[in-house]
């Protein structure tokens, strides 16, 4: 189950990773759509300004043509102009009228001509300036069209990066998904085998309930047949009226004691921490001690903070202490418990401690609010941290006087009766949710107020650090009181029921019974012991153990022996070819020897016969010895002219061929060559064998690795199952319990009412005994008269 629950969280945050950035990538779609539709708008603008461009070009040139016709018809204006004056001075003393006429021609050709010049340098300065414009704005384009390409290609980066983390994101979450639809198969095929075993577990509860009511009704008969007298007048010193001892309660009250141990010692390591981080607070801000001395009411309150531990750590040491008195050979009830009224007083005194800080918590709180860069938000959060601490105070003094009542019946007896301890059980538990809601208040004021002061430039890395410990040491305090409030309220029925009270008694358990219940329960386990010793002895329970082990280790044995056994056959087939190879070798080595004996004999044969012979054929012997040795020794210096050089699979061997040693040169090399080919191919095949024998115990170990981690998952998910059937069963078994003590009450409810009728019916006889004795009185007394 705890690995569901890391799946789910893992796959929420997975989820939020991913909504996160379905956001951020529609962020960046919005913004490449945006930029596309710049460039698109760039691209327009930048159409439209080669369009108008080259209407000015168009218009340059039809300016410039325009230019051309005026130049070419001032050049034949100034010809005319030319050929007129020289008519005029040919015709001057014609007439003065055409000169003057032509003169007023001239002038009017001249201004009209100035005007055309004038125009065209206009024209030639506005194009100009209009060209160098369009350049000036054509660079301007360009480098802003780079410039959002550039971003274009950046974005469309990111936005890949992004595609691909998101799919590897979904694949992620997929296979995630895949995974937790088969582990939600197989819880879901576990719950249905869970709901079968408690069908089978109701069945036998109905079953055990028919039989108790059974047994109960027959009980019933049999007291109301057989039990005429019961004794019920003085009930505390009746020693048949002492309660059995309860072996399950003692568990049961241990075990609460053991998860309320780890409870109060998560609660103090919290305010341990809240207390600190405080102190660390308020050298801190809103004066920083390292800088400039803090306020006299800061320093009062930090010496107090930091006598925390003397006020904290006495709670864990005291219910320490009360949980190592509970153990299975005591009674505990409140009036047994004698080690609460230790844990009371500490808790009392850790009380006070609250209640002697809380006016400095409070004040503090105003120096903040007071502080320059304090705003109207700061103020109204440190409100309500007033308001928050004041009830988290008023929360533990309530909880310390219901704590303190319920020290009391081990101090006094007759304090409290079983209905006020119930009631006292029930607002205990009340005010530990309470208290879980205070704090919790706190922590999301205190987170607020943080996220606040982020905000202030002043703020420093330091007070930073130290706000976010205080908030970890306040989110460790809400969850422990949480799992106390929690707790708490599921043990109420164990707290408020009465383990231990007398038979036929509304009474709770004094010690006096409570050491009479005792001693019954050693004389009954002495009892027993005897018992055990009179009977013949079986086995005990850890020497049946020890032989389970000693029968498992020698199976595990025989294994290894016979792995052993086979490893040593294999071994032994290996030397049984060793000895064929080396019996081989024995063999060439014996021929060898033969041949080398049989070459000595001739050669002494040879020797003697030369040695026998005349002095001239021993010379010659001799001569023929040497000549012989000479041509050994000249033939191989020839350069190997008649020596053989023989080369095989052992090596190189230089030869003189003789008609003696050919023979067994050729046999030599034959057998050692068929005895190395032998040999070889034994190595093949032994390699072969061991490379197939490698892959088959490669593909086995693999098979053995994928059993093993099947058989770990199944060994985890039979762990789960059996601590959930053991959780099963041990609720059923109380259940089973509470339905026995509440049968065995309501049987000693029946005695107790028929002992009372009984009482009535007795009562009723003698009164009709009575009247009738009257009755005959009065009617004698009327005869009289």
């Amino acid at each position: 189950m705890a690995n569901v629950t890391d799946l789910q969280t893992k796959y929420s945050k997975l989820a939020q990773e991913y909504s996160k950035l379905r956001a951020q990538n529609q962020v960046l779609k919005k913004a490449v759509v945006d930029e596309q539709a710049n460039s698109a708008s760039f691209k327009e603008q930048l159409k439209q300004r080669d369009q108008s461009l080259r209407k000015q070009e168009q218009e340059m040139d039809s300016l410039s043509f325009r230019n051309q016709q005026l130049a070419k018809r001032v050049e034949l204006l100034q010809e005319e102009l030319a050929v007129s004056e020289a008519k005029g001075k040919k015709g001057k003393s014609k007439a003065d009228s055409p000169s003057q006429h032509s003169l007023e021609t001239q002038c009017v050709f001249d201004e009209d001509l100035q005007k055309k010049i004038e125009e065209n340098e206009r024209l030639h300065i506005q194009f100009y300036e209009a060209g160098e414009q369009h350049r000036r704005q054509e660079a301007e384009l360009k480098t802003r069209l780079q410039e959002l390409e550039k971003d274009s290609e950046q974005h469309q980066a990111v936005v890949g990066g992004l595609t691909t983390k998101y799919m590897e994101t979904i694949e992620r979450l997929q296979s995630d998904k895949a995974r937790l639809e088969i582990k939600s198969q197989t819880l879901e095929r576990e719950a249905k085998e869970c709901r079968m075993r408690t069908e089978e577990c109701q069945q036998q509860l109905r079953l055990s309930q028919s039989e108790l009511n059974r047994q109960v009704k027959q009980s019933s008969s049999v007291i109301q047949e057989k039990v005429p007298f019961n004794d019920t007048k003085l009930i505390g010193y009746n020693s048949l009226n002492v309660p059995p001892h309860n072996r399950r309660h003692q568990l049961k009250a241990r075990d609460v004691a053991g998860q309320a141990l780890s409870f109060i010692q998560d609660l103090v390591a919290a305010l341990l921490n809240f207390h600190s981080y405080t102190e660390q607070r308020v050298h801190i801000y809103p004066l920083d001690s390292s800088i400039e001395p803090i306020s006299p009411l800061n320093q009062k309150f930090s010496q107090y903070l930091h006598e925390n531990a003397a006020y904290v750590r006495p709670l864990e040491d005291s219910f320490l202490h009360l949980h190592q008195s509970i153990t299975e050979d005591t009674v505990t009830v409140l009036e047994t418990v004698v080690k609460l009224k230790s844990f009371a007083d500490n808790f009392s005194s850790y009380t006070h401690f609250l209640q002697k800080i809380l006016p400095y918590q409070l004040k503090s709180l105003e120096e903040e609010c007071d502080a320059p860069l304090c705003t109207a938000a700061l103020t109204a959060k440190n409100q309500e941290l007033q308001s928050d601490m004041k009830r988290v105070t008023s929360v533990f003094e309530k909880m310390q006087s219901y704590i303190n009542l319920l020290s009391l019946p081990s101090v006094r007896q007759d304090a409290m009766p079983q209905s006020s301890t119930s009631a006292v059980f029930t607002q205990l538990a009340a005010c530990l949710h309470s208290l879980h809601d205070a704090i919790k208040e706190m922590s999301k004021h205190y987170n607020q107020k943080a996220d606040l002061e982020k905000e202030l430039p002043t703020i420093t890395q330091k007070l930073c650090t130290t706000t976010e410990c205080l908030l970890g040491s306040l989110g460790s305090l809400t969850s422990s009181t949480s799992k106390i409030a929690t707790f708490f309220s599921n043990n109420l029925d164990f707290f408020t029921s009465s383990g231990y009270s007398p038979r036929g008694s509304t009474l709770a358990l004094n010690p006096l019974q409570a050491e009479s219940m005792l001693a019954n329960k050693k004389k009954a386990a002495a009892y027993i012991n005897a018992v055990k010793k009179s009977r013949p002895q079986s086995v005990p329970y850890s020497e049946a153990l020890s032989n389970r082990r000693i029968l498992t280790s020698s199976t595990e044995s025989r294994e290894g022996l016979s792995q052993q056994v086979q490893q040593s056959q294999d071994k032994i087939a290996r030397l049984e070819q060793e000895k064929e190879h080396w019996l081989l070798e024995a063999q060439l080595g014996k021929v060898r020897l033969e041949k080398e004996n049989q070459r000595i004999a001739d050669l002494e044969v040879q020797l003697t016969a030369a040695q026998g012979g005349s002095p001239n054929s021993h010379s010659a012997a001799a001569s023929t010895l040497a000549q012989s040795h000479e041509e050994a020794e000249i033939e191989p210096k020839a350069g190997g002219k008649e020596a053989t050089l023989c080369t095989s699979l052992v090596g190189m061997l230089c030869t003189t061929p003789s008609v003696e040693h050919v023979g067994d040169e050729d046999s030599r090399e034959t057998l050692i060559k068929t005895h190395y080919m032998a040999r070889v191919g034994e190595l093949t095949t032994q390699l072969q064998i061991s490379d197939s024998k490698a892959v088959h115990f490669h593909s086995e170990c693999r098979a053995l690795a994928k059993r093993l981690a099947i058989a770990e998952k199944s060994r985890e998910t039979l762990t789960e199952e059996i601590k959930l059937a053991t959780q099963k069963i041990t609720r059923l078994q109380d259940e089973l319990a509470t339905t026995k003590r509440s049968y065995e009450d309501q049987l000693s409810m029946m005695s107790d009412h028929l002992c009372s009728m009984n009482e009535t019916l007795s009562k009723q006889r003698e009164e009709i005994d009575t009247l009738k004795l009257g009755s005959k009185g009065n009617a004698k007394k009327n005869k009289g008269r």
